[in-house]
Formats: C-alpha cells, structure tokens, sequence
C-alpha cells in the first residue's frame, strides 16, 4: 500500500479500499471510496513528489472475530516545500476486512496532522 502510494498510482492504491470504505479523516472529514478516490488524485497533483513512509516501531496489529483486523500506525508524509523537505507525521487506524482470502480496508481514521 506504501509502495502504491509513493508510485502515486491511484487505481492501485484504491484496489485496498472496500467499496462501502468510510475514511475519516481529522482534518478533511468524512468521505466515500469515490471522494477518497478524488482526494488522493489532487494530493498527487498538488504535490507530486509527496511520499508517506510508516514509522519504525509504530505498527500495532490486532485481529477482530471473524472479521479480519485493525492496525494502528503512525505514518510520515514529507515533500519539498519552497527548496526544503517539509515532513511531518499523524497517526492512523484502518480496519481490514477479509472475505474470500482477500484482503480491503473498510474504515480509515486519520488523524493528529
């Protein structure tokens, strides 16, 4: 998903969202597959060298019965602002869900940007 992202290949990153995805987001709000969809394809022409990295030591994994799992993260995003690098970090929880061996993020929460 990091991968997708950096490549700032948008369909690829969309193939791990559910299509009843709901992404909260701290200061963005709420949005659909559709919106969130949107919202990464402005964020890569707005800033296309953008990369988002997980931060070492960061990641907590637990399962949820007979669902799938959740995992929380925090996560850095860095681009060049003015001829400087401007990186900062937030945090996230995303619940996956697994059906027939396959594996979709149903609810995003993004959130201390």
């Amino acid at each position: 998903m990091f991968a997708a992202f950096n490549a700032h290949d948008v369909n690829k990153l969309m193939a791990y969202f559910a299509p009843n995805v709901e992404f909260y987001h701290d200061k963005g709000g709420l949005s659909n597959f559709t919106q969130t969809k949107e919202g990464f394809a402005r964020l890569f022409a707005q800033s296309p060298d953008i990369t988002r990295t997980l931060v070492p030591g960061t990641l907590e994994v637990y399962p949820v019965k007979e669902y799938g799992a959740m995992h929380i993260a925090t996560q850095r995003f860095c681009h060049v602002e003015n001829g400087r690098d401007d990186c900062g970090n937030s945090k996230f929880v995303m619940v996956w869900q697994q059906q027939a061996g396959t594996w979709r993020i149903t609810r995003v929460v993004s959130y201390d940007h």
